[in-house]
């Protein structure tokens, strides 16, 4: 496509800086390929073929997903190697089986031996062999058993007796690995999320025979800080690609590692409450404000000039459906003068996962904030 500079593009658009995105899949796989395991990125941030093809361009292909439609998208476009890694039920297995008959090594998760029998039911009627992780619980209290549970025991017997569902390993997350303040307390984290997944697998072959094929962590800060990967076989980091706000909080980017940025115009002046008002709101931003536990003025993101250089003081403190509401975090009276009705601004996400799937696609554009390209992306369920 030709070149154009995106001021001239219609707003609210997403951005993304190729030069900053191809640092940061390198630097990752770069990381996690010293430590003698694979990365298989999770691309539920990203959405994108053209991302992917960046993000595993020096690595063995397998990628996670959070949706099945993902799952679709991305064996349509020629990958493979999937783990679906948000717990099955049997009600989706009809369109599991239409993913593996587009070629997909499919890989699917769960954590409740309830719903095995089901699972199996379903996939004998459907000619389906299932692979299955278990999913353990390694301190995020989201999905998973604990590893040194019964439950964890009783899952394995259940999946071992069941005549369509092959057992492939245990998967973890370290979700509260999002709350750290410190690096040493990642440091801890990733070192307990290693240890709960290692641990159940070793439970699963001694007491069951079961050998795990995977055996896999999960989370950006984890694999950015942990210092031993021993004993597993893959990394599932996902928003390392973009980085965001809360990321940068927690320290696994800097501010010149987010390679996302909405771009916006200004459409008013509340002079009387001295606001800027934009045409990004909470559609166009997400109304994520999980960084506001690490400060009180990063409101909805933080405002940047049209060169991508951080405006010091300035967030979007408030948003409406289709209005955001730019303040100072200093107090002191805005320069109206310096924003006039028209000026374009872009606004650095407080997390990138839900910033982006409001957009069908990306304005590709190189570090002279020239637009190169333009990348679709596959959204919703």
């Amino acid at each position: 496509m030709p070149q154009e500079y995106i001021n001239n593009l219609q707003t609210p658009a997403l951005l993304l800086n190729k030069n900053i995105l191809e640092r940061n899949c390198q630097a990752m796989q770069q990381r996690i390929s010293s430590f003698g395991i694979l990365l298989r990125p999770h691309m539920k941030t990203a959405k994108s073929i053209d991302i992917y093809r960046i993000a595993t361009k020096t690595g063995f292909g397998g990628i996670t997903v959070s949706t099945l439609t993902e799952a679709d998208y991305f064996v349509t476009n020629g990958v493979t190697d999937i783990l679906y890694a948000v717990g099955i039920v049997p009600d989706k297995l009809r369109q599991v089986a239409e993913i593996i008959s587009k070629g997909a090594d499919l890989t699917l998760i769960t954590d409740n031996e309830s719903v095995i029998s089901a699972l199996n039911k379903s996939a004998r009627e459907l000619d389906l062999e299932l692979k299955m992780l278990i999913e353990i619980d390694s301190g995020g209290c989201r999905g998973g058993v604990l590893a040194d549970s019964e439950d964890l025991i009783a899952l394995g017997r259940a999946i071992q007796q069941a005549s369509n569902i092959e057992f492939s390993g245990v998967m973890t997350h370290a979700g509260h690995s999002y709350h750290c303040r410190s690096t040493d307390k990642i440091v801890s984290i990733a070192e307990q999320e290693r240890v709960c997944v290692v641990d159940a697998a070793h439970r699963l072959q001694s007491e069951l025979g079961l050998t795990s094929q995977i055996i896999s962590t999960g989370s950006t800060p984890t694999a950015t800080y942990a210092e031993s990967f021993s004993g597993l076989t893959d990394a599932r980091p996902g928003v390392y690609m973009f980085g965001d706000i809360d990321q940068y909080f927690i320290g696994s980017c800097q501010l010149e590692d987010i390679a996302i940025t909405v771009l916006t115009t200004v459409i008013g002046h509340n002079k009387n409450a001295n606001r800027v008002l934009i045409d990004a709101g909470g559609l166009a931003l997400s109304k994520d404000i999980s960084a506001t536990e690490f400060s009180n003025h990063t409101g909805y993101g933080w405002v940047a000039d049209l060169s991508g250089k951080v405006i010091d003081g300035l967030y979007v403190e408030s948003v409406h459906q289709e209005h955001g509401l730019i303040a100072s975090s200093d107090g002191p009276v805005l320069n109206f003068d310096r924003y006039p009705v028209g000026t374009k601004l872009r606004i650095l996400p407080i997390h990138a996962c839900m910033t982006v799937a409001a957009y069908e696609h990306y304005h590709v554009h190189n570090n002279q904030n020239n637009v190169i390209d333009q990348w679709s992306r596959v959204n919703r369920w």
